[in-house]
C-alpha cells in the first residue's frame, strides 16, 4: 500500500502515471490512517427498498473490490451494512483491517452528551467494535430527542443551537477511546472548519470534509483549502444524482449527458459516469458513488484500468458551473442557509 505525503495529493490532477490500481487506491489521511479513493454509498429510501438490499449489494461490492462503505445510523440500514461485512469477514474474502467504514453523527445528537450514544447505536446496528472514519454530518442541528426530523405543530423543522467545538471535544473522546480510528465533518465551509482547526486545546484534527463534489461543481477554492491544512475532500454525488425532487434541484442539467464527458468516454471505451469518477480520484477526491443496482455496482469500481490526460482533466475542471444537485432543503429556513455554499 503506497501511503505518501497527503501534499502529494496537489499534483494527482497531473499525475497520469499513478499507482492506483483496484486492489491497492488508499491515500493517506493526516492522522496516519489511510482512506480508499473509491467507496459505496449505501442510502436507500427506507421506504422503498425492499429488507436486504444493503446487505446484497454490500456483499457484492466487496466481492467485485470495494473496502469503503459510506453510512449513516439515519439510513436505517446500519445493521444490513454490518451484516455484510461480517459476513464477508467470515469467509475469508476480507480482514476487518481490510474494510474502511464511514459512519455519521446525526443532526439531533450535537450536545455532547450524546456524541457517544449516537455513535454506540452505529457500533451495535453494524455490530462492529470500532469504525474507521465519524463525521458531523452537517454543521447545524436539530433539536435533540427521538425525532430524526423534529417538526413543530405547524409541520416547519425545530433547529437547535449547536456548539461544534464541544461536539468536536466529544468525538475526540470517542477516538481516544478507541471507537473510532479517524475524526471528519460533512458539508463544512472554510469558516466552519476554521472554528475546529483554531480550536484551543485541539486534540485531533478533521482528516476529511465530504461535500458535494463533481464536475458542474468542482468546489476548486475548498479543495485548495483543504490541501493546503491535510484535509481529504469526499464526494458525494460524484456523478449527478438521482432526479429526485424532494432533494435534488431538477434545474441542473444531467451531468452525465455532458457532451465531454460522453466524448472522453468513447476514447477510453468507458462511460461518461466512469470518466466523471475517474476524475476526481485522479485529483486526489475520494469519491462515494451511491447505487443499490449490481450492475452500476459493478461498473462504477472499473475506473482503475485508464487514466486521463493533463488535457482532458483541463477539460472537465472547465465543465464547473457551480451548481449543486443536493440543496439540503430542510436547512431553507435556517439562518446561515445556504451555509454550505460558502467557501
Amino acid at each position: 500500500m503506497l501511503l505518501v505525503k497527503l501534499e502529494r495529493t496537489r499534483s494527482l490532477s497531473l499525475d497520469t502515471n499513478m499507482n492506483l490500481t483496484a486492489e491497492s487506491h488508499r491515500i493517506p489521511l493526516s492522522d496516519g490512517n489511510s482512506i480508499p479513493l473509491l467507496g459505496l454509498g449505501t442510502y436507500g429510501d427506507p421506504r422503498t427498498t425492499p429488507k436486504g438490499t444493503a446487505r446484497d449489494c454490500v456483499k457484492l461490492a466487496i466481492d467485485v473490490g470495494y473496502r469503503h462503505f459510506d453510512g449513516a445510523l439515519v439510513y436505517f440500514n446500519e445493521h444490513e451494512v454490518g451484516q455484510a461485512i461480517r459476513e464477508k469477514i467470515a469467509d475469508g474474502t476480507v480482514r476487518r483491517e481490510d474494510i474502511f467504514y464511514c459512519g455519521k453523527l446525526w443532526n439531533t445528537f450535537h450536545p455532547p452528551e450524546l456524541v457517544r450514544p449516537a455513535l454506540e447505536r452505529t457500533l451495535k446496528a453494524l455490530k462492529l467494535d470500532y469504525v474507521d472514519l465519524y463525521i458531523i454530518e452537517l454543521p447545524m442541528a436539530f433539536k435533540p430527542g427521538n425525532a430524526f426530523y423534529p417538526k413543530d405543530q405547524d409541520g416547519n423543522y425545530i433547529y437547535h443551537h449547536t456548539d461544534l467545538c464541544a461536539t468536536w471535544e466529544a468525538l475526540e473522546a470517542c477516538k481516544d477511546a478507541g471507537l473510532v480510528k479517524s475524526l471528519g465533518v460533512s458539508n463544512f465551509n472554510r469558516r466552519q472548519l476554521e472554528l475546529l482547526l483554531n480550536k484551543p486545546g485541539l486534540k485531533h484534527k478533521p482528516v476529511s470534509n465530504q461535500v458535494e463534489c463533481h464536475p458542474y461543481f468542482t468546489q476548486p477554492k475548498l479543495l485548495e483549502y483543504c490541501r493546503q491544512h491535510d484535509i481529504v475532500i469526499v464526494g458525494y454525488c460524484p456523478i449527478g444524482s438521482s432526479r429526485d425532487a424532494s432533494w435534488v434541484n431538477l434545474k441542473c442539467p444531467p451531468l452525465l449527458d455532458d457532451e465531454v464527458l460522453v466524448s472522453i468516454g468513447k476514447k477510453y471505451n468507458k462511460s461518461s459516469a466512469q470518466v466523471a469518477l475517474r476524475f476526481n480520484i485522479q485529483r486526489g477526491v475520494v469519491v462515494i458513488p451511491k447505487s443499490f443496482n449490481p450492475e452500476r455496482i459493478k461498473h462504477n469500481f472499473q475506473i482503475f484500468d485508464f487514466s486521463l490526460t493533463e488535457e482532458e482533466m483541463k477539460a472537465i475542471e472547465a465543465l464547473n458551473k457551480n451548481i449543486r444537485f443536493a440543496e439540503l432543503l430542510m436547512w431553507s429556513d435556517h439562518p446561515e442557509y445556504p451555509f454550505h455554499d460558502e467557501y
